[in-house]
């Protein structure tokens, strides 16, 4: 059965003040159609989950710009100086994770882990707030895992069953933010028949994919 979709049915999945996980790295592998589509639709009071907070007009940088963004969760900011602006105001919450943490902690809620430890951010403010264990003579953190209301997901390929192919550095947190949410939507530059994907490609599978928009669509 396919999974592709028009916009409008899988935007009508996204409420205001859901917690939203995107893929990505700077843009790059963002889906900017599902994006400027929110943007269109003035969804609100989002928690964003993402590698960064994008550029003021590129990937999610583009939602904080237009205020519908509460707080991000992201391990970089520095290319979006509207998001700086809005936290030193008072009007934005930013969590800045260490990016290795960030990912797996994403990684650790799409697998249904409990958490992870690790010495990253030990002796600095990121570990304020948090349990602290000493194993073998050594300080570690115990980071918990992160998970989604929705996943927005960029892929290059995709055939009509979910599999994706994400080329180069778009492959960046997609695959990862997939499996970390309860409803996924692939924002796809093309769509292909099943099997139009060589299994050997596949870099988000089609199991935790929910809908598809994109190609000729």
């Amino acid at each position: 059965m396919s999974k592709v979709v028009n916009i409008d049915e899988a935007m009508d999945c996204i409420k205001d003040g859901m917690t939203v996980m995107v893929g990505g790295f700077m843009g790059v592998g963002t889906p900017e159609m599902l994006i400027d589509e929110m943007v269109k639709r003035n969804i609100k009071d989002l928690t964003i989950i993402a590698n960064d907070s994008g550029l003021p007009d590129r990937g999610v940088g583009k939602l904080i710009v237009n205020r519908q963004v509460k707080k991000v969760v992201a391990s970089h900011i520095g290319l979006n100086p509207e998001t700086g602006r809005q936290m030193n105001s008072g009007e934005l919450i930013v969590e800045l994770v260490p990016q290795g943490t960030l990912a797996e902690q994403i990684r650790c809620g799409g697998s249904g882990l409990g958490g992870f430890l690790t010495a990253t951010g030990v002796g600095t403010i990121v570990e304020e707030g948090k349990q602290k264990l000493n194993i073998n003579g050594k300080d570690y953190l115990l980071e918990m895992p992160l998970r989604a209301d929705v996943a927005l997901v960029g892929g290059t390929v995709a055939d009509e069953q979910g599999n994706v192919f994400h080329n180069a550095s778009t492959r960046n947190f997609n695959p990862v933010v997939a499996a970390a949410a309860d409803l996924v939507i692939v924002g796809a530059e093309k769509v292909v028949e099943v099997g139009g994907v060589d299994p050997n490609c596949v870099m988000t599978p089609g199991i935790f994919v929910d809908y598809i928009v994109g190609g000729d669509a």
